[in-house]
């Protein structure tokens, strides 16, 4: 078995620990209205995370670019309550004009 295997498989085994110790330690129980409201703000803060770091991130360095037009338009176009669809593909050809052009 290679490391890269083993890696794999202790992630994977680490993930379902992590996952069964919720309800075990809950045994049926709700989430206390506190950790609930922040465990509600963990994803939209990843995500947004994820996506200025993959906007502006280069590397070790700071990186702006196309894609920054991309993001640029699909916020206007969420703004103006544009469909998911069309949020992608305004983004993707904003992108791609941009990257063709300069």
């Amino acid at each position: 078995m290679s490391q890269t295997w083993l890696v794999v498989g202790l992630v994977g085994a680490g993930t379902i620990a992590i996952k069964a110790i919720g309800p075990v330690l809950l045994g049926g129980r709700p989430l206390p209205e506190r950790l609930s409201s922040v465990i509600e703000l963990l994803a939209p803060a990843l995500l947004g995370a994820l996506v200025a770091v993959q906007t502006f991130g280069n590397g070790q360095a700071l990186a702006v670019d196309e894609r920054v037009l991309g993001v640029a338009v699909a916020a206007i176009a969420i703004w103006r309550k544009a469909p998911l669809l069309l949020v992608v593909i305004l983004a993707t050809v904003t992108t791609a004009l941009a990257r063709a052009l300069l």
